[in-house]
């Protein structure tokens, strides 16, 4: 009972949160609704037992790939208007998929509602799943699993070379130039004749 209290309070925040995402016009509090979405995300893998991908996608997408994402947002000249004039236009369109998400959903839970619950057996005294799924990622899907970290890095120096362009109006330092200067370019001494006091 408590379990489905816990349970419907973080999808309900995790719903919100989701539209929240969509729904702000400042990019900044989009990402921290996502970063909200992925938290409540991750309590409700660990209420279904897979502690280690609820730590993980803290881990490693509120506390990685979101600081980012942030610093991406803020550091990007993004024309937040012009990225928003297409959100009425294909509103009916997200309304439309999500209404069939929606009735899909409805219809797994009310064709299952009356099927009697499958009881897992208790696992073995010492299993670990984070053991169990470590042991699957590097054997079996080691080579994906390499693949997707090379994806992140991509993406990471794909993001870090955006915030670098050349910004008309910018003012920035050139470090050779002011290495090369010498006094003899910057201060011109003047010999002038002093004038009696008025």
């Amino acid at each position: 009972m408590i379990e489905s209290g816990i349970f419907y309070i973080f999808a309900t925040t995790l719903v919100a949160a989701a539209i929240g995402v969509i729904t702000f016009r400042n990019p900044v509090y989009s990402a921290l609704c996502l970063v909200l979405s992925f938290v409540t995300s991750a309590v409700l893998w660990i209420l279904l037992e897979a502690e280690f991908l609820g730590i993980v996608l803290v881990l490693v997408y509120v506390g990685a790939v979101m600081v980012l994402f942030l610093f991406v947002v803020m550091m990007l000249d993004i024309n937040v208007e012009q990225m928003r004039e297409g959100f009425t236009r294909y509103a009916p369109l997200g309304v439309l998929v999500a209404l069939v998400v929606a009735f899909e959903i409805g219809y797994v839970v009310l064709r299952d509602a009356g099927a009697q619950p499958v009881k897992s057996p208790l696992p073995a005294e010492g299993y670990s799943n984070t053991e169990a799924l470590g042991a699957v990622l590097y054997t079996d899907y080691a080579y994906a699993f390499e693949l997707a970290a090379m994806i992140l890095l991509v993406a990471i120096v794909a993001a870090i070379s955006l915030t670098m362009r050349k910004r008309a109006q910018v003012k920035f330092q050139d470090i050779n130039k002011q290495v090369a200067t010498r006094a003899e370019d910057r201060v011109r001494l003047v010999t002038m004749k002093s004038e009696p006091r008025q």
